[in-house]
């Protein structure tokens, strides 16, 4: 193979794209926007620094280090928008009532103190940056793309070092702190029913009855067939405030469920639906008590909702195990249209499940049929 070498090769041309002139205006903007942080974190969280040995020093730390978040997301949209830098949002942080939790939260936010570290560091950069671009655009023209393109570089390693989210633990930390606040919600809610359910049925049918046994006995000897009558009457009143009182139980814990476990207590669930229903528990061995419990409660209410919302002629419960997950699945054939804001109590069996890191699945086309798979994370059950 010959080579031609009196044929010149083409010249070597330097470009100036978009993606050129985006990284020169990132870079003689990074003065101005250095400089307005720099004088923020100056007076902001440097003076809440000099002052926390006084009452208003962290109060206004902690506002500085707030504010200093706000500054970030700026800079993060400044560098997604010209360096084409996709950095994730840090989380929120978790929300705290009382201002000592608060206070406490906001001083130790590490996305905070990044993002002032950044800022420290981004003056005497943007001065370096804006000088040398604003010399290449003058003198330096023919390699300005590979002064930008370094420079930029160089921006774009500080932007995800600093101002991204510092691991995945910290993501973590904070949708468990959101989800722990639902468990306690929850908890909440669930004590609140048990407080109603006992104080307006059980308890008011106790107090009925006490009286009730009362006035028998004040009549015992004056009208033996009225007392008689009362004694009666007082002992239906026990039966049905027994059967209040198992109900009660059941929606705590069945006991059914800590005897046998989930088939047989799906199967009990299943018996009171109003459509028919066909339940397949495939498990070799039993859950930890807490994720038998959830998955329980979750098919109740899924079936609950089948029997007043769906319209459907039959329905299905699988349970299974897949490596370390709890899968379930509620199948029906009724009307579909179901949705998680559809007031049937979907979204909260959503947040339910991904406060223990479930996952909640709705698929109801109208028309139907209805779909909802659930996971949960397998934990092994305690040995007795």
């Amino acid at each position: 193979m010959s080579v031609d070498t009196e044929t010149p090769l083409p010249p070597a041309r330097l470009t100036y794209g978009r993606h050129t002139w985006k990284e020169v205006s990132f870079l003689l903007a990074n003065l101005p926007f250095a400089l307005g942080g720099f004088v923020y974190v100056a007076v902001s969280v440097l003076l809440g620094v000099g002052l926390s040995v006084t009452v208003i020093g962290l109060p206004l730390l902690a506002l500085g280090l707030a504010g200093a978040r706000g500054l970030g997301r700026a800079e993060r949209s400044r560098a997604r928008g010209l360096l084409a830098v996709r950095v994730e949002e840090p989380s929120p942080l978790p929300r705290r009532h009382g201002f000592l939790p608060w206070l406490w939260t906001a001083l130790k936010d590490p996305v905070a103190w990044r993002t002032v570290l950044y800022m420290f560091i981004r003056l005497p950069w943007g001065i370096v940056t804006f000088t040398v671009t604003l010399v290449s655009l003058i003198v330096l023209w023919p390699v300005l793309p590979f002064v930008a393109r370094g420079l930029a570089n160089a921006d774009r390693a500080m932007v995800r070092g600093l101002l991204s989210p510092s691991d995945e633990l910290e993501r973590r930390i904070a949708e468990l702190e959101t989800d722990r606040g639902v468990v306690v919600d929850t908890a909440a809610a669930d004590l609140r029913r048990i407080e109603r359910d006992l104080h307006d049925g059980a308890q008011a049918r106790l107090v009925a009855l006490a009286m009730g046994l009362g006035l028998a006995k004040e009549k015992l000897l004056e009208d033996p067939e009225a007392a008689a009558a009362m004694v009666d009457e007082a002992h239906g009143e026990v039966k049905l405030a027994l059967q209040e009182l198992r109900d009660l139980a059941r929606g705590i814990h069945p006991a059914v469920l800590t005897d046998r476990g989930l088939d047989a207590a799906l199967s009990s669930i299943a018996a009171r639906c109003t459509v028919p229903v066909k339940v397949t528990v495939d498990l070799t061995e039993r859950p930890a008590e807490a994720i038998e419990g959830i998955a329980y409660f979750t098919v109740s209410e899924l079936l609950q909702n089948v029997s007043k919302h769906a319209r459907a002629r039959s329905a299905s419960v699988e349970v299974w195990r897949r490596e370390d997950r709890l899968l379930l699945q509620v199948r029906d054939d009724g009307r579909g249209g179901a949705r998680l804001d559809g007031g049937t109590g979907m979204a909260g069996l959503a947040e339910r499940l991904g406060a223990v890191d479930g996952l909640f699945v709705l698929d109801s086309p109208e028309g139907g049929p209805t779909t909802v798979t659930a996971e949960l994370p397998w934990r092994a059950r305690a040995k007795a």
